[in-house]
């Protein structure tokens, strides 16, 4: 600056400012990149949303095989309970103490049948929330890559402004269809 206020630019400012203002590469490498990272944005939440979800539905499946393994536990209790009332109903000597082991046993084995049943039902349902998480992480894995090569599309986007090759330009654009192709994949 002079001491009167004015700015005088150098030729190379000027030309400089000119180059940067008309360097159309680099305008539209700047316009699509924009373009990918928020198609990226997008097929990111989506993804992790699908993660989440199936982590949940995962998460589910575990409980409930282990309150159906609780239940298995509960019901060979129930069974040796059984077992044991019956065994000693054969060798007791006296008839009223013989009924009330016999009653005690049929009592157990009444139990053991509403046990497996809760069991069963309870294993199913585990299978169920696991299967339904399979479904759900199936398009996760397909929006990962999708995003992967999104963001190698935005990396040689980048390496085609500092090298001016324009064939990367056009190995990002084939990067970034093939991504957002993936990624709509597993959107549907």
């Amino acid at each position: 600056m002079t001491e009167q206020g004015f700015e005088v630019p150098s030729p190379h400012e000027k030309l400089i400012e000119h180059h940067a203002e008309h360097d159309s590469l680099a305008q539209r490498i700047a316009l699509v990149t924009a373009i990918l990272a928020t198609i990226g944005a997008i097929v990111s939440y989506q993804s992790g949303a699908n993660q989440i979800q199936a982590m949940f539905l995962k998460n589910e499946s575990i409980r409930k095989q282990a309150q159906a393994s609780d239940q298995w536990a509960f019901y060979q209790a129930t069974s040796i309970k059984q077992h044991i009332a019956e065994d000693m109903a054969g060798i007791a000597s006296d008839a009223g103490q013989r009924g009330k082991l016999l009653a005690r046993a049929g009592h157990e084995a009444s139990k053991k049948s509403e046990i497996r049943q809760t069991a069963e039902r309870l294993e199913r349902e585990s299978l169920a929330f696991n299967e339904r998480s399979e479904r759900v992480l199936r398009p996760h894995e397909r929006m990962a890559l999708g995003m992967t090569l999104i963001q190698i599309a935005v990396a040689l986007a980048s390496i085609t402004v500092l090298t001016r090759k324009k064939w990367l330009f056009w190995g990002a654009m084939v990067s970034a269809l093939v991504g957002i192709g993936v990624a709509a994949s597993g959107l549907m």
